[in-house]
This record gives structure tokens, C-alpha cells and sequence, in this order.
């Protein structure tokens, strides 16, 4: 029988590892995405399920579970939401984005004008309406982002970074509008 790529026995170990230590990375929120990007590309050419197909049914699919478990990891790592959530729970922390709406009254009345703005713009077919709204939020985005990670990485307060997921969230779906009303317009 031929030498597989990997040492399947240790792939066991490594399928219980968190994703940043699957992936060799600190567990901070600020992460080197370019970083990032290396390992998974290294990490899928060592358990690519093709390199396995000559090997016995168990060692198969063991290899897919590693290559599913490093396409799992490479996901939530990547984006910053998906990443701050992660590390709230791996702190023990839920989220709670599905049960827990309770937003200050400011952050709420501003995604009302947000979506207001959104239905205005689509129905009056005004990209640059549309653009501006986009730019608007991607730096919100961004700035909320930051606050995420220095509640994280810094502050290490937990409980406040995870209202700050929950706000990201309706960010996430806000942009998900103006792509919308960008798809409308363009139809």
C-alpha cells in the first residue's frame, strides 16, 4: 500500500481542534487574512480527497472529513462576523441573535432610516443614491468591526462584543437590501 500524503491517525486529532488551531493562528479577532489564506491552501493540498482515492474506504473518508473540516474552518475564519461569533463561543458566549432583538433605541431608528432610504432610492431607480448608501455602510461596517475586535482582543468583554455581532447581523442584512435594490434596478 502507498504512503498516504498525511498521517491519517494524527488527521483524527486535528478534526477535534478549533479552527484557529487547525489552521496554526492565534485566536484573536484581528487576524492576517493574507495569512490565513496560505494555510488553507496548504492545508487543502495535504488532505484533498483525491490524494486518498487509492487508500482503504476508512482512510477516504477520514481525508473528506479533514477537507470538510478545513472548508469549515477556511468559511468561518474569513469573515468577520462568522469569526467573532466563533470565538464568542468558543468563550462560552451565545450571541443570542435569534432570541435576544433588545438594540439601543438609536441603533434601531437609525436601521429604519437605513431601509427607509434603501425603498426610496430603489423606487426612484437612483444608483447614486444606492452608492452612497452602500459606502455609507461599508464604513460602519468597518468602524463596528473594529469596535468588535478591541472588545475581543483587548477588552476581552464578551458579553458587549456579542451585542455587537448581533448589530453586525443587521448590517449583514442591510447590505443584502441595497444588493437587492441594485438587482431590482438593474432588472
Amino acid at each position: 500500500m502507498a504512503a498516504s500524503p498525511i498521517d491519517l491517525g494524527s488527521a483524527k486529532t486535528r478534526l477535534q481542534q478549533d479552527f484557529f488551531q487547525l489552521f496554526g493562528l492565534t485566536a484573536r479577532f484581528q487576524l492576517d487574512s493574507t495569512l490565513l489564506d496560505q494555510r488553507y491552501r496548504a492545508l487543502q493540498t495535504q488532505v484533498h480527497p483525491d490524494k486518498f482515492a487509492h487508500l482503504p474506504e476508512a482512510e477516504r473518508r477520514l481525508s473528506m472529513q479533514w477537507a470538510t473540516r478545513v472548508n469549515e474552518g477556511y468559511q468561518m475564519l474569513r469573515s468577520p462576523i462568522s469569526r467573532g461569533r466563533y470565538l464568542l463561543k468558543l468563550h462560552g458566549v451565545d450571541t443570542q441573535e435569534e432570541t435576544n432583538t433588545a438594540m439601543p433605541v438609536d441603533f434601531l431608528i437609525e436601521q429604519m432610516e437605513w431601509r427607509e432610504a434603501v425603498q426610496e432610492a430603489m423606487q426612484a431607480r437612483e444608483i447614486s443614491v444606492l452608492e452612497a448608501l452602500e459606502s455609507r455602510l461599508s464604513h460602519q461596517t468597518r468602524v463596528l468591526q473594529e469596535q468588535l475586535g478591541d472588545k475581543i482582543d483587548v477588552a476581552q468583554d464578551y458579553i458587549a462584543a456579542a451585542g455587537d455581532v448581533r448589530k453586525l447581523r443587521f448590517l449583514e442584512k442591510l447590505a443584502e437590501e441595497i444588493a437587492s435594490a441594485f438587482d431590482e434596478i438593474d432588472n
